[in-house]
């Protein structure tokens, strides 16, 4: 009879751990103000790493469990974080959520086009040098950003030659659980798309839990210049974090 009892237990265990896994939530987001529906909002689950976007209605449908924390993000609306609950799990076929629009006021961007003269000789001075280069060393699994906006690449390879692992440590060692998500987001394609056309670093923030300056840090440890800090979009971002803490373990590993 105990072992009846102990196989249905488990069997009960084994079926919820199933649909736990399994479970996903709908709802629709709309605009707080007017309750116009939102198309193309960018919705992130910070736990399981997983993205989506609502369609031409303002629906969505992603996976989730009670107490994942969902990220929704929208041009010109503020970001807001949603906890799942287990009335979403079950009645959540309707549930809205709303987004508050912010006010945005855009500075005036004056372009100044390069006047060529037609000298050779004189122009040649007026166009503008972009000179962020990466360069790698052999055998250092490492890259170096050489340029102008780079005074300190020189310094900072040498000493990642001499300590290469106590150099990463600094960046990545007192966070483990953040960095672990970094793979999960690479590999899913509604993130990354995400990622792709945006340069605010929101997104990037919540789900590894870092501030703006974290990720300016760790990037300025890794020797990326403040010219590709300042214009790389959110994947590119990604990418290079990766790159640089995969470094890490490998060295650390070696340690």
């Amino acid at each position: 009879m105990k072992k009846i009892t102990l196989l249905i237990a488990l069997l009960f265990i084994a079926s919820n751990s199933f649909a736990q896994e399994n479970n996903t939530i709908k709802g629709t987001v709309m605009n707080d103000a007017n309750d116009k529906i939102l198309e193309n909002v960018n919705i992130v689950n910070l736990n399981q790493v997983k993205g989506t976007t609502t369609n031409e209605k303002g629906e969505f449908t992603i996976k989730a469990v009670v107490n994942d924390t969902l990220y929704f993000s929208y041009l010109g609306f503020k970001s807001i974080r949603v906890r799942v609950t287990n009335d979403w799990l079950n009645f959540g076929g309707d549930i809205k959520v709303k987004m508050t629009e912010l006010g945005i006021a855009l500075e005036e961007v004056v372009i100044k086009p390069v006047q060529l003269t037609g000298y050779v000789e004189i122009d040649a001075k007026l166009i503008p040098i972009y000179d962020n280069y990466r360069y790698r060393i052999s055998g250092l699994n490492s890259g170096y950003e050489g340029g102008s906006n780079q005074p300190g690449a020189v310094s900072k390879v040498l000493s990642s030659i001499f300590n290469p692992a106590d150099f990463l440590y600094n960046v990545f060692g007192k966070r483990p659980r953040q960095m672990k998500k970094l793979r999960q987001m690479k590999e899913d394609d509604e993130i990354r798309n995400l990622l792709q056309s945006k340069y605010d670093r929101e997104t990037l923030m919540a789900v590894l839990q870092l501030e703006r300056a974290d990720i300016d840090e760790i990037l300025n440890k890794c020797s990326f210049s403040k010219d590709f800090i300042r214009t790389a979009n959110d994947l590119q971002i990604l990418d290079a974090i990766s790159g640089c803490y995969e470094e890490y373990k490998i060295l650390n590993r070696d340690k």
